[in-house]
């Protein structure tokens, strides 16, 4: 097997995770996910031969993508507003509207945490073990689990009462 065909492959069981955790920091925009997206398998192509197995390679992907959001959006030093959206999502009674606006509302609650956290809730909402996501960040795994339950009980609250 090629390194052409090791990339494909990885690139094909990972690319749909990456996305959706993209599309999280993105709150939604398919267009700047789907760009962070492909900046995460260029720096993954592109640095491949550092990886050095110390961690398992979803672990050094799902850092990588992180890394990029987090450094994207702090370059563009504006994220999108989700508030004029959830205005315009209120004027239909459509049952996918409806869904589109708790995901929305969803994504209004998490881009109000704190990188960190966001991250965080962002893979566990991917079903990544929790001691992938401890490892991505460096986290003790029960300190991680404490985190991970105070930002459930920080993102109910937000969407039941928009706080």
């Amino acid at each position: 097997m090629t390194i052409e065909n090791d990339f494909t492959e990885i690139y094909n069981r990972y690319s749909d995770k990456i996305l959706r955790l993209c599309l999280g920091y993105a709150n939604g925009d398919e267009d700047l996910a789907k760009e962070w997206l492909q900046e995460t398998f260029i720096k993954v192509w592109k640095h491949r031969k550092s990886f050095k197995g110390h961690s398992s390679i979803d672990t050094w992907i799902y850092r990588i993508a992180v890394n990029t959001c987090l450094s994207d959006l702090r370059q563009r030093k504006k994220m999108i507003s989700i508030d004029k959206e959830l205005g315009n999502a209120y004027e239909s009674d459509e049952p996918k509207k409806e869904t589109e606006l708790k995901i929305k509302k969803m994504y209004h609650c998490i881009d109000k945490l704190t990188p960190q956290n966001k991250g965080l809730i962002l893979l566990e909402l991917e079903n990544i073990p929790q001691t992938t996501i401890a490892q991505t960040h460096g986290l003790a795994h029960g300190t991680l689990r404490t985190r991970l339950s105070r930002i459930r009980k920080s993102l109910l609250k937000c969407i039941t009462n928009g706080k």
